[in-house]
């Protein structure tokens, strides 16, 4: 019998990035889920503020080198890989020299300014795990993102992706956390998102893209919803009410590992 197989994307991960909740989850569920016997692949953006020699990150010759396009510009995708030896885990960095090697901080600048570009740098970073998860032929049974540079995933999959055969089958889980941004996404994401397959209706809540509608759209396009945090915006926590999607609420972090998985086990088996 095949292993499931299990896809983490992620914005954080611990020790790359410094320790939060979020990137504790980042390291340690996949762990985990490991540990449970699935098989998984991690992914998380390559972030300039990594230190590539103390991590150990090199580039994958055979999985980089492809354009991706956003806004008629091309830029190029870059695919590093390092390793957490004692948990025997592969970490997948998607890297692009413009929107992450020669910035050192994540999402802001050193004053606090949140990156005018994060919009394409979200795009980016989505459309770069569904290319590389394309070239390792690797169909994931669930896909569990983490993190709102991940939120435009589920819509890429379930629209303009939804016939290919990696992913057709696969089971969408989105994470909400208390990750609230107060900017606003520069006007026409809406448009520059789309891929061929993406309706505009598809698109109603990107056309002012804050933080609670990119949420709303990664709920929209999910299969089920896992609160990563306590206290989550309260318009999302009734959002999610509203669309009888399956909800597994907040689990300490003595107990989460077993609860996403058996909440992944019940995604699959609904499926069957």
């Amino acid at each position: 019998m095949e292993k499931t197989k299990v896809l983490f994307v992620h914005q954080e991960i611990t020790p790359y990035l410094e320790e939060t909740p979020m990137s504790n989850i980042g390291r340690y569920l996949p762990e985990g889920i490991q540990l449970k016997g699935k098989e998984i692949r991690i992914f998380m953006p390559r972030f300039g503020n990594i230190n590539e020699r103390r991590n150990q990150l090199h580039e994958v010759i055979r999985l980089s080198g492809m354009n991706l396009i956003i806004n008629d510009t091309d830029y190029p995708l870059i695919i590093k890989v390092a390793s957490i030896q004692k948990a025997r885990m592969q970490i997948y960095f998607i890297d692009n020299d413009d929107f992450f090697t020669k910035r050192k901080s994540t999402i802001a600048d050193k004053s606090g300014e949140f990156f005018e570009d994060n919009d394409d740098r979200t795009i980016f970073f989505s459309r770069g795990v569904i290319e590389t998860i394309k070239k390792l032929n690797w169909p994931p049974d669930v896909i569990h993102c983490h993190g709102w540079m991940s939120a435009l995933l589920p819509i890429y999959l379930k629209k303009a992706f939804k016939d290919n055969p990696l992913f057709s089958e696969s089971k969408i889980v989105y994470s909400l956390y208390d990750d609230d941004f107060t900017s606003v996404f520069r006007s026409g994401f809406d448009k520059k998102m789309k891929l061929q397959g993406i309706a505009p209706k598809d698109v109603k809540y990107l056309k002012t893209t804050d933080y609670v509608n990119l949420m709303k759209t990664a709920i929209d396009f999910s299969d089920a919803i896992i609160y990563g945090s306590e206290n989550i915006n309260p318009e999302l926590d009734a959002y999610v009410k509203s669309t009888n999607k399956p909800v597994l609420g907040y689990q300490s972090p003595e107990n989460y590992v077993e609860a996403y998985n058996d909440f992944y086990d019940s995604l699959l088996i609904e499926q069957k």
